[in-house]
Parts: C-alpha cells; structure tokens; sequence
C-alpha cells in the first residue's frame, strides 16, 4: 500500500528492485511536504491546523503526518518525561495530550536528536492515530491513516472465466468478473451476486475496514472460515465494486480461464502497526 506499506518499493517486502549498480540501505525513509490542510481534534477541540504538514514514509508503516509546532495549541501538550529511541531517527519524547477536562498518555511524538539528514523533521510533533477524535483533509474526515499519496486504486472489467469451487461444488462461475487493481496488492477478482450460489455462502460475524474501500463483511462457504467478502457499501470512489464477492484462493478453489489461482505475494494482508489500528467503531463513527 503506497511506498512503505505491503510490497511497496520502500517495504521489506518489495516484489521489485531499484536498478542500481549498489546495494541500498535495507530501510529507506521518505519524507515530503503533504500539500494538503490537515487537521486534529481532540475532546471536540481542533488541537492542530496545518498546511505545512510534512509525510513520513517509514518500512512496514502507513505514512504519519508532523505538525509544525507553530500549527499546534502548545497547550495541549503535555510533556511526559518519556523518552524511547528510534532506530533511524533517534531520541523520541512523548506527550500527553491534554484538552478540557480529558487527558490521553502517550498520544503524541517529537524527535529530539535527529541526524543532520533527517532534520526537516525538527520541531514537528506527530500524533497517535487512535488517540485523536479524528482527523480531516479540509472540512471531511479522514479514516485509518494519513492519506497515502502513492496508492491507487484501479478497476477494470474482464471478459474472462472466473470459476469458484469447493471439492465438487461450484460456487461461483462468472464470464463478466471485476478486476481491482490496488498498490502494494496481488489482484482482486470480484464476482457479480447473479453469477454465485448465494446458498453456499454463510455470512460470519466481525467486520474490518478498510480506508479506501469502506467496511467489509465475511462469509464462510462450507467448513472454510472466512472464504470470501464483499464491500456491501463501498465508497463512492469504488462502487464498481459495491455488493460484489471475491473469493480467497488459499481456502476455495479459484480458476481463471481454467488456471488455477494461487496466493500470490502482496495478497496476504500485513498487520498495521499499534498507532494507526484501523477499526470498525473508527468508521461507524464517521
């Protein structure tokens, strides 16, 4: 997902290679100027309003925002004494953030001893996703994480046979399946409701979020925990493919033109680091 996130260039587990004659450092930092108004809320009270926010692009992480200081009510931070060390960056201090009558530990960041190379980042203060109300682009609220501006999303319609079984089971069988092409990401393959045995699918409890598609529901198909899903209500951005079900190609059989599909790398989803969880409460909120 984007430069650092999934198979990214800058991710660890990169599916290419930059084309030099040496060998790059195993862990590349990529930080640039935003260029959008960005914005915190914190105890229904905007804590932070920046045009000036500087992205950092960090190996295994989703991209974090830094606030210039002078972008932040000083007031509401609280410094907390703790210092911890970053393994590229250097001495970290951590903040309370305080507004009101609410107080969170440990929701906000500065790096205090940057090398010389990294020192754009010098007094800019990052704040712990889920410990912020929320945070917008303008005047809409943005979900999960800082907006990736190197992720994509393309959807393309096929003439091509999808095929879905289960041992002798055919559960789906499509001349007409979408396919969703994602940064970071093996290809999806979704498939009309019309073209499946709907009796095969058994809808499970539990949802993620994802922020760019929206909220995704499960379902079982036979023994197989969590076989298949469907975006129900996709973001407008992605509608195409709204209500329509992919299949997992490591738990059902899934065929293309008579190939069968495997997991490929980059499909298998990689855990989000601690500070920007993403959950379903996040968007049932928004």
């Amino acid at each position: 997902m984007g430069l650092s996130w999934q198979q990214g260039p800058l991710s660890a587990g990169a599916i290419g290679h930059f084309l030099t004659p040496e060998p790059l450092p195993e862990r590349l930092l990529f930080a640039e100027r935003l260029r959008r108004r960005m914005r915190a809320k914190f105890n229904d009270i905007w804590i932070a309003d920046s045009e000036n926010v500087i992205l950092l692009h960090e190996p295994g992480r989703y991209p974090v925002a830094y606030f210039p200081r002078e972008d932040i009510d000083d007031k509401a931070l609280v410094a907390s004494g703790k210092v911890t060390h970053h393994k590229d960056l250097g001495d970290t201090a951590w903040y309370a953030v305080h507004t009101g009558d609410r107080s969170t530990e440990r929701a906000a960041w500065e790096f205090t001893a940057l090398p010389e190379h990294a020192t754009e980042l010098q007094d800019r203060i990052a704040f712990a996703w889920r410990a912020m109300d929320a945070f917008y682009e303008e005047d809409e609220r943005i979900l999960g994480h800082a907006a990736d501006p190197y992720h994509r999303i393309d959807i393309r319609n096929t003439s091509r046979l999808l095929e879905v079984r289960l041992g002798d089971t055919v559960v789906a069988r499509s001349e007409h399946p979408v396919v969703l092409y994602e940064s970071g990401f093996a290809p999806r393959w979704y498939v009309p409701r019309s073209d499946i045995d709907e009796t095969q699918l058994h809808a499970v409890e539990g949802q993620t979020f994802c922020p760019y598609k929206g909220l995704c529901d499960y379902y079982d198909i036979g023994d197989v925990h969590r076989a298949a899903w469907s975006y129900r209500n996709a973001y407008q951005e992605v509608d195409r493919i709204g209500d329509l079900v992919s299949f997992e190609a490591d738990k059902v059989e899934v065929y293309l033109d008579g190939k069968r599909l495997h997991l490929e790398p980059g499909q298998t989803v990689v855990p989000h680091g601690v500070d920007r969880g993403l959950d379903v409460d996040e968007v049932k909120a928004h």
